[in-house]
C-alpha cells in the first residue's frame, strides 16, 4: 500500500507569535512547489491561533503539542481538544517522550488522550520509544509492545483511518546520538507486525509510522530508503526553515 510521507515539525517550547509567523512565512514560500508529501507544524499553544490564520488555504497542517483528556472543567492550566479544534488544529502530538519524562505522562493517560482526540476527529500522532537503559538491557521490543497495548486499548478498526504513530528512541532525542537506519527499520517493522497481529494487515499497512530522534538532513536521506519509515518527526531542525525544507526534500 502506498503511504503518503508525512513530515512533522515539533517546535517545542520555542517561538513567540512574531517568531512563529516569520517561520511560517518562510516555510510557505519554500514549500510552494513540493508535492506528494504532507507537512505539519506544531508551534507552542500561544502561537496556535495566529499560526492557524497564517496557514489558511495552505497545504501545511497544524498540530498541537499536547492536550488533556476532558472536554472542560476544573483543570487549571490544561488545554482541551475542543479548544484545539476551535482554533483550527487537525493533528495533536500525544505521549511525546518529553511529556513522559518531565510531566508524568503514562501509557494510561496517553490512551485517554488518544480516545478523546479521536472522538473530536483530531488526528493523534502517538509517540512511543525506549530509553537508553531499556535498549541496553535488550528490552526495546517489550517496551514498545507494552506502549502499543496500553496506548491503543479500547480502540477499534475505524479509529485508525486517520492515525499516526511516531517512534522516537529517547536515547536519540536531542543527544546527538543517531539510531542507525537498521535499528529504526527493525523497530518500525516490529510496530507494523504488532499492529497486524492486534488488528489486521490492511490497517497495519495503511498506518503511517514516523521516526523522530535528532533528525537532520543527513540521516533523513538514509531513512528515506527505509521500507517502514513513512515520514519524520523533526525537533530542533524544524526551527530553521532551510533545514526543515531540506529534510522534507529528502
Amino acid at each position: 500500500m502506498e503511504r503518503t510521507p508525512l513530515i512533522v515539525g515539533n517546535w517545542k517550547m520555542n517561538g513567540t507569535i512574531t517568531q512563529t509567523l516569520l517561520l511560517i512565512n518562510e516555510l510557505l514560500q519554500m514549500a510552494q512547489n513540493l508535492k506528494d508529501i504532507d507537512i505539519v507544524v506544531a508551534p507552542p499553544f500561544t502561537s496556535l491561533y495566529s499560526a492557524s490564520i497564517a496557514l489558511q488555504d495552505s497545504a501545511i497542517g497544524l498540530a498541537a503539542q499536547n492536550m488533556f483528556w476532558e472536554h472542560e472543567g476544573a483543570y487549571t492550566g490544561e488545554i482541551s481538544g475542543d479548544f484545539l479544534k476551535d482554533i483550527g488544529c487537525t493533528y495533536v502530538l500525544i505521549g511525546h517522550s518529553e511529556r513522559r519524562q518531565y510531566f508524568g505522562e503514562t501509557d494510561e493517560s496517553v490512551n485517554k488522550k488518544i480516545q478523546m482526540a479521536l472522538g473530536l476527529e483530531l488526528i493523534p500522532i502517538f509517540c512511543l520509544g525506549e530509553t537508553e537503559a531499556q535498549r541496553e538491557k535488550k528490552q526495546t521490543f517489550d517496551v514498545i509492545q507494552e506502549q502499543l497495548k496500553i496506548g491503543l486499548k479500547n480502540l477499534h478498526m475505524n479509529d485508525f483511518k486517520n492515525f499516526v504513530i511516531a517512534y522516537e528512541p529517547i536515547w536519540a532525542i536531542g543527544t546527538g546520538k543517531n539510531a542507525t537506519s537498521e535499528q529504526v527499520e527493525e523497530v518500525h517493522s516490529f510496530i507494523r507486525n504488532t499492529l497486524e497481529k492486534s488488528f489486521d494487515a490492511p490497517m497495519a499497512n495503511g498506518i503511517r509510522i514516523l521516526y523522530g530522534g535528532s533528525v537532520k538532513p543527513k540521516n533523513a536521506r538514509e531513512l528515506k530508503q527505509t521500507k517502514n519509515v513513512d515520514g519524520l518527526l523533526v525537533g530542533g531542525a524544524s526551527l530553521k526553515a532551510d533545514q526543515f525544507i531540506e529534510i522534507i526534500k529528502c
